[in-house]
């Protein structure tokens, strides 16, 4: 499971070394994709085939779920951790999240997140608002 916020630095390559407490779920490998709100998921190639195997079973009739899978697919890149446990973040994804030097890593469960630094403080500020005025239950059974 991917918890808690880190701050790596995405080097002249386009590499970020992934956070301490993630290595062993993304050592086998991981997928980063387009994710919402312009950051970048990243999952471990595991989570990505249980994933990808969700989204097979949408109905091809429908038109929201071919242009999610679209969107969500195409930016798709599987990528190998190397022995400093640095992943690449490819080009096309970096300019998707406008990525530069400083980042924020993010644990969101069955997936990490990146984001561009700024965008993460503005994304968090605009949240925590809406976070502690949650009146009524938006996870069922949590609360």
């Amino acid at each position: 499971m991917f918890l808690g916020t880190y701050a790596p630095k995405l080097d002249d390559k386009g590499r970020i070394i992934l956070p301490a407490k993630f290595r062993d779920e993304l050592a086998g490998g991981v997928v980063m994709t387009r994710g919402q709100e312009n950051c970048i998921y990243v999952f471990s190639t595991r989570e990505f085939e249980a994933l990808h195997e969700k989204i097979r079973q949408a109905p091809v009739t429908s038109k929201q779920a071919r242009d999610y899978l679209r969107v969500f697919l195409s930016g798709a890149s599987a990528e190998t951790p190397d022995k400093q446990h640095r992943v690449t973040v490819p080009s096309p994804l970096r300019s998707y999240a406008s990525l530069d030097r400083d980042l924020v890593v993010i644990g969101a469960g069955t997936r990490a997140e990146i984001w561009d630094a700024e965008a993460w403080e503005t994304y968090l500020a605009e949240q925590e608002a809406v976070f502690s005025d949650t009146a009524e239950e938006v996870i069922p059974g949590l609360f």
